[in-house]
């Protein structure tokens, strides 16, 4: 049985019981450390130690050993070798397992909205992003004028499942899964050290690939293409900032000072300044781009008399738009920012509220699902009726 299974099945019933690493090494006679390294895949325990760990949880020791479905058609790509690869898939694996199930019970499956985009892009003779970016724009109804104002709620109302990871990791963004293996699916690392514009840039940066590079889905391939990945990050931007409404707005601040104007169109489009810069230096030549680059951090260094570090986001959205239970604390400044709210995936709790009230599925089971302990279940439920 490998070290990954019952790893992914700790941290599973771990956190459905709403246990700390801390607390559960101690009720089964464990160090932190050496707990921590079985939770990680990183030891393989012992029967002794895992009969400890069976008691302590109150499960059978079969819980443990419950495999998890293996994903084939998945782009999982980072910037350098990611420790907890294989305990992220074994975790999106079992989501997906379980968003599926509810789907079959609930008799809820939408179609994907995936299919006639993915014969209009084949049918093109050229590789033209943006215009690709304003076909699907439209297609998923929205206008020219439109900024995205939920983009889990735009994925999943077209069939894409969203789902939020947090990964302490900033070589990975995200990943997503094809049709063929239980998607179209979209995964956002979600760790608070990254500001909620990434999370967003990260979900359309996903959704590009998803409909420019179903060919390169293959779970054993690890090493970005820089080629496919330049081109998700073109449609990102495009998407959700459409052409037209952009340079209305960038001549809009034509007055204002480059920190000025990049602030105020960032907040617009709900995008990262990144973004925002990233398409202001397409207008340049390539030996140019980066004097803009240049010339933003020097004029924010000038303000605000501080450099700009890796992932500070200057007046950033709200963390709460997209509430994420796992979050952890922030290490960037994030002024005015987005909150997690602002990115919230919807679906799946619909789900698997009728399920309950339908009597589908015990509260257990839902609590497994949403992966809450049984309490907070049972207080979500309340507050469902309220």
């Amino acid at each position: 049985m490998s070290n990954h299974t019952i790893s992914s099945n700790l941290l599973r019933i771990r956190r459905n019981q709403g246990l700390s690493q801390e607390h559960l090494a101690q009720l089964s006679g464990l160090s932190r450390g050496a707990y921590r390294d079985i939770e990680k895949g990183r030891a393989e325990p012992r029967t002794s130690t895992l009969k400890s760990l069976s008691s302590a949880l109150n499960v059978p020791l079969k819980e443990f050993l419950r495999p998890s479905r293996t994903l084939e058609r998945v782009r999982f790509r980072s910037l350098k070798r990611l420790k907890s690869r294989d305990q992220v898939l074994s975790e999106v694996a079992r989501w997906l397992s379980d968003f599926e199930d509810l789907e079959n019970l609930t008799g809820n499956k939408p179609a994907s909205g995936l299919q006639p985009l993915w014969s209009a892009i084949k049918r093109r003779k050229n590789r033209d992003i943006k215009a690709i970016a304003t076909m699907v724009r439209d297609r998923f109804g929205l206008s020219n004028r439109e900024p995205v104002h939920d983009i889990c709620g735009l994925l999943e109302s077209v069939g894409i499942k969203v789902y939020s990871i947090n990964v302490a990791n900033d070589a990975f963004m995200g990943l997503s899964v094809s049709e063929d293996d239980g998607g179209p699916a979209v995964i956002v690392n979600t760790w608070e050290r990254l500001p909620v514009e990434t999370w967003i840039f990260s979900a359309a940066h996903e959704l590009g690939h998803l409909l420019l590079h179903l060919n390169a889905y293959d779970v054993s391939e690890e090493q970005e293409d820089k080629e496919q990945e330049v081109e998700a990050d073109e449609f990102a931007s495009h998407f959700l900032m459409p052409e037209a409404v952009f340079r209305n707005e960038w001549e809009d601040t034509s007055g204002l000072p480059l920190i000025d104007r990049v602030l105020k169109v960032k907040r617009v489009f709900r995008v990262s300044w990144r973004t925002v810069l990233f398409r202001v230096a397409q207008d340049f030549p390539d030996d140019k781009r980066f004097l803009v680059w240049q010339r933003f951090n020097q004029e924010y260094k000038i303000r605000k008399r501080k450099s700009l570090l890796k992932h500070d986001e200057p007046f950033g959205i709200d963390k709460e738009i997209y509430q994420d239970p796992h979050g952890i604390r922030p290490a960037g400044t994030e002024p005015e920012g987005m909150n997690p709210y602002d990115f919230q995936e919807d679906r799946l709790s619909r789900l698997v509220r009728k399920a309950v009230e339908e009597d589908i599925i015990s509260l257990s089971r839902a609590s497994e699902i949403m992966q809450l302990p049984i309490h907070q279940m049972r207080e979500l439920s309340a507050s469902w009726v309220a």
